[in-house]
C-alpha cells in the first residue's frame, strides 16, 4: 500500500473470511514470522476474522524509499491503513491488536483520536507504557541479553539502509550504538524530528494517552516483564473507563503460555484475544 508521503507499507492478509477485520501491529523489528504472529493470525482466522498484519516501514525485508522509518510513537501509518481498510470494507467492524512496540503505537493512536477513532475494539499486549523506563530496564544486567538481540537487529537494518541512502545522522556514532537508548538518541530521534532520546520517549510513551481512549480496549500485561519495571504500569486513575486492564503474575514479554502437558504449551494469549473480540461481537449483534 502506498502511503501519502510516497513510501510503501506491506500488509499480510489471512485467507478471506466474512467476519470483522483485525489489524495486527507487531513489535520492534518484528514481522509475520515473529513467535506471537503466526499463532495469533491462525487463531483469528479460525475464529472467523480476516486478519491483516501491518508491517512497519522496513520490517518486510525491503529497504524504505525514504530516510524515515518507524518508531514507538508513529501513529500516522496505522491511521492511514485503518482508514483505507474501512473504506474497502465499510460494512465490517474493524479491530486492532498491538504487540509490544505495536501496542504502544496502538494505544497512543487510540488516545490521540479519542471518540473519533474508527476501530470498534482493541487489544494491546506487553506494552512499554513508559519508554524511558523500558530503555533503562533493558540496560540492567538481567535484561541485557534482550537488549543485545534488539540492538543487533536494529543495527543490521540500519546498515542495509546506509548502503542504499544517505541518512541525516552521525554515522560513526549511530553504528557504534550498544544500547537502546544510544540507538534512539543517535538514530530514532534525529530521523524523526525529536531533540534527543529523552524528547522522543516523553512524547511517544502511550501512558499519557490512556485516559483519552474511547473504545473498548483490553490491555494484557505481566508483572515479570523483563522489558520494564512495574513502575511503568499506569495507575487506575490513568485509565479511561473503556479500558480493561489485566495484569498476570507470570507471562514475561509476550509469553503467556499455559498448559499441563510437557512439550504441548497452550498459548493463552491467542485464546484471550479472540475471547475478548468474540464477546464483543455477541454483545453488538
Amino acid at each position: 500500500m502506498e502511503l501519502p508521503d510516497g513510501d510503501f507499507i506491506d500488509l499480510d492478509w489471512t485467507d478471506h473470511n466474512e467476519g470483522p477485520v483485525v489489524i495486527l501491529l507487531h513489535g520492534l523489528e518484528g514481522n509475520s514470522h515473529s513467535h506471537y504472529a503466526k499463532g495469533l493470525l491462525k487463531q483469528l482466522h479460525d475464529n472467523g476474522y480476516q486478519a491483516v498484519l501491518m508491517y512497519f516501514r522496513g520490517c518486510n525485508g525491503e529497504i524504505n524509499r525514504l530516510p524515515r522509518a518507524y518508531h514507538s510513537g508513529e501513529t500516522g501509518d496505522i491511521g492511514f491503513v485503518a482508514q483505507q481498510i474501512k473504506q474497502r470494507f465499510p460494512e465490517r467492524n474493524i479491530y486492532g491488536i498491538g504487540i509490544s512496540l505495536g501496542g504502544n503505537v496502538l494505544l497512543k493512536w487510540l488516545g490521540e483520536s479519542g471518540e473519533n477513532n474508527i476501530l470498534d475494539k482493541a487489544v494491546a499486549v506487553s506494552v512499554p507504557f513508559d519508554l524511558l523506563n523500558a530503555a533503562t530496564q533493558l540496560n540492567q544486567p538481567e535484561s541485557r541479553i534482550y537488549q543485545r538481540h534488539l540492538v543487533n537487529k536494529l543495527q543490521s537494518s540500519l546498515h542495509q539502509r546506509l548502503i542504499k541512502m544517505s541518512l541525516p545522522i552521525d554515522k560513526e556514532k549511530a553504528t557504534k550504538c550498544k544500547t537502546i537508548w544510544e540507538y534512539d538518541d543517535h538514530v530514532t530521534a534525529p530521523l524523526h524530528g525529536f531533540i534527543n532520546a529523552t524528547d522522543y520517549y516523553q512524547k511517544s510513551s502511550s501512558r499519557q494517552y490512556l485516559k483519552h481512549i474511547k473504545i473498548p480496549t483490553l490491555i494484557i500485561h505481566s508483572s515479570d516483564d523483563p522489558f520494564m519495571t512495574t513502575t511503568a504500569l499506569p495507575e487506575e486513575n490513568e485509565l479511561s473507563s473503556d479500558i480493561f486492564f489485566e495484569l498476570s503474575v507470570h507471562g514475561g514479554h509476550v509469553g503467556f503460555i499455559s498448559g499441563n502437558l510437557p512439550f504441548k504449551p497452550e498459548y493463552w494469549l491467542e485464546h484471550r484475544c479472540c475471547q475478548f473480540l468474540n464477546n464483543f461481537c455477541k454483545q453488538s449483534s
